[in-house]
C-alpha cells in the first residue's frame, strides 16, 4: 500500500486533531483581522474624515494583497511545502498589522494593509492543502469544514474587539492586536509537520513513512506498508475510488517518483504548474472554481466589509453596528457545524449548491429588511449560509486536484476569488451612491442576490463530486 491508501485507512487520530487544531489556532488569528477590518474601516473614516472611495480602497488594497499573495503561495507550497509557506506568510501577516497601528498617514496604511493581505492570502491556501492532505478519506472533508469554522471564533473575537476596544482605545489598538499571531507562528512552526502526501510526491519517502507510522502506530494499527487496507476498516467508498475511479475523479499526480526511490524528485517550473491547471484533464474543475471562488469573495467580502458602514447610513450608532455584527458572527458556528455534517453524509455539490442558494435567499431578506428584528434575524441567516458555504469552498477546492499541482490550484483559485473579492467594497458604494441613500441599501443586496445564485446554479450544472475520492 502507498502513502495515500494508508492515510485514507487510518480513523481520526490525536495528531490528525492536534495538526487541525494548530492550524486552526492560526486561521483563528487571519480571520480576527479581516473581521476587525469593517470596523477600523468605520473608525477610521469616522477619525480621518475618509469619503466612501478613499473607505473602499482602504479595505481593497489589502484583497489586494491576499490576490497576489494567494497566487504566489499556491504555487510556492508546490515547490517548497505547505508548512513552509504557512509559517512564513502567517509572520508577514503578523508584521503587516502591527505596521497598520503605527501608519501616520492614509498613503502608509494603504501599503501595511497590502502588506497584511499578502500574507493573509498566502496562508489560507496552503493551510486548507496541509490538512486535505493529512486527512483520511472518510473525515476529509468535514476535517476542513472545522478548520474553516476558526473563521468563526476569529470573527467572534474581532466583533468583540471592535465593540469593546475601539470605542475605547480607537482602531490602531484593533491592529496591535491583530499581531499576536508573530509570536504564534515559531510554535507553529515547531509543532506541525509537512504533509506526507507532498513529501512522498517529492520523493522524501522517509519522512513521509515516518508520519504515516506515527498515525498508525497512534491508532493501533500494524505499522508499515502493510497495514490494513481501507476495506478492512470498512471504508468501501475509499476502495472504490482507489482501484476504480470514475471518469471525473481526479488523476494521480503526474511524475510521482516509486517508492523505492531516496533521491528528492524535481518540482516543475511555476509556468508548468499553471498551464497543468488549463490542461484538458483539469480545465473544467478549474473554471468551475475560479467561478465559485470569485462569486462567494465578491458576494462575501461586499456585505461583511460594509455591514457596519451600511448599517450607520440606516441610522444606527456604530456602537450599534457593532453590536449587530457581534449577533451575525455567531450565527457562522451552527452554519459551520451543519455544513461538516452535510458534507460527508449529502456530498459536496448538494451542500454547496443548497448553501449557496440559502445565501443568495437570505442576502435578499436582508436587503429588505425594515425593522431591527427583520435586520437581525435575516443578518444571521446571512451569516449562517454564507460561512456554511465557505467551509464547503475551502473543502472541495484541493479534492479537484493531485498533489503534484494541488497547492497552485487552491492557490490560483483564491486569487481568482480575491479580485472578486476587490471589486466588491469598491462596487457596491458606487451602486448605493447610484441608488441614493433611500433604496441603495436593498440595491446592493439585490445585486448579492443575483451573484449568491450565479454561483449555486454553475456548481449544480458543472461542479464534479469528490466525496469518497481518495487523494491521488
Amino acid at each position: 500500500m502507498g502513502i495515500a491508501q494508508r492515510i485514507d485507512a487510518l480513523p481520526m487520530t490525536p495528531f490528525l486533531r492536534k495538526v487541525v487544531l494548530l492550524v486552526g489556532i492560526g486561521w483563528l488569528f487571519d480571520a480576527m483581522d479581516q473581521g476587525m477590518v469593517s470596523g477600523v474601516i468605520a473608525s477610521i473614516g469616522s477619525d480621518w474624515q475618509l469619503d466612501a472611495a478613499q473607505r473602499g480602497l482602504l479595505g481593497s488594497s489589502g484583497i489586494l494583497g491576499m490576490m497576489l499573495g494567494a497566487a504566489l503561495s499556491g504555487i510556492a507550497s508546490d515547490r517548497w511545502g505547505r508548512r513552509t509557506v504557512i509559517v512564513s506568510t502567517l509572520a508577514l501577516f503578523s508584521v503587516g498589522s502591527a505596521l497598520c497601528g503605527l501608519a501616520p498617514t492614509y498613503g502608509v496604511l494603504l501599503v501595511c494593509r497590502f502588506l497584511t493581505g499578502f500574507g493573509l492570502g498566502g496562508e489560507l491556501p496552503a493551510a486548507s492543502t496541509l490538512v486535505s492532505e493529512f486527512s483520511p478519506v472518510a473525515s476529509r472533508g468535514r476535517n476542513v469544514v472545522v478548520l474553516e469554522s476558526f473563521w468563526a471564533w476569529g470573527w467572534i473575537a474581532a466583533s468583540l474587539v471592535a465593540y469593546l476596544a475601539i470605542p475605547l482605545y480607537g482602531w490602531r489598538a484593533a491592529f496591535f492586536i491583530g499581531a499576536v499571531p508573530a509570536v504564534f507562528a515559531a510554535a507553529l512552526r515547531a509543532m506541525v509537520p509537512e504533509s506526507p502526501r507532498y513529501l512522498e510526491a517529492r520523493g522524501r519517502h522517509e519522512e513521509a513513512e515516518a508520519l504515516v507510522r506515527r498515525m498508525e502506530a497512534q491508532a493501533g494499527l500494524p505499522v508499515g506498508p502493510n497495514a490494513p487496507s481501507a476495506a478492512s476498516l470498512s471504508a468501501p467508498a475509499a476502495v472504490t475510488a482507489a482501484s476504480a475511479p470514475p471518469p471525473s475523479a481526479p488523476a494521480p499526480a503526474a511524475g510521482a517518483s516509486p517508492p523505492s526511490s531516496g533521491a528528492p524528485s524535481r518540482p516543475p517550473s511555476f509556468l508548468a504548474m499553471f498551464t497543468r491547471l488549463w490542461s484538458r484533464e483539469y480545465l473544467r474543475s478549474t473554471v468551475v472554481l475560479w467561478v465559485l471562488w470569485f462569486g462567494i469573495n465578491l458576494g462575501y467580502y461586499g456585505f461583511v466589509l460594509w455591514t457596519p458602514s451600511l448599517l450607520v447610513a440606516q441610522g444606527f450608532s456604530l456602537v450599534q453596528g457593532f453590536g449587530f455584527t457581534l449577533l451575525m458572527c455567531i450565527a457562522q458556528l451552527p452554519g459551520y457545524l451543519i455544513a461538516a455534517v452535510l458534507i460527508e453524509k449529502a456530498g459536496r455539490k448538494p451542500t454547496l449548491t443548497a448553501f449557496f442558494a440559502g445565501t443568495a435567499a437570505a442576502a435578499w431578506l436582508f436587503g429588505h429588511a425594515s425593522s431591527e428584528l427583520q435586520i437581525l434575524l435575516s443578518g444571521c441567516l446571512l451569516y449562517f449560509f454564507a460561512l456554511g458555504a465557505w467551509g464547503c469552498v475551502y473543502s472541495y477546492t484541493p479534492e479537484l486536484y493531485p498533489t503534484g499541482i494541488r497547492g497552485s490550484g487552491v492557490g490560483w483559485a483564491a486569487a481568482c476569488g480575491r479580485v472578486g473579492a476587490l471589486a466588491g467594497p469598491m462596487l457596491l458604494p458606487l451602486l448605493y451612491g447610484m441608488f441614493g441613500v433611500e433604496n441603495g441599501f436593498t440595491g446592493v443586496f439585490v445585486l448579492l442576490t443575483g451573484v449568491f445564485l450565479a454561483v449555486a446554479l454553475v456548481v449544480g450544472l458543472f461542479g464534479r463530486e469528490t466525496k469518497g475520492l481518495v487523494l491521488d
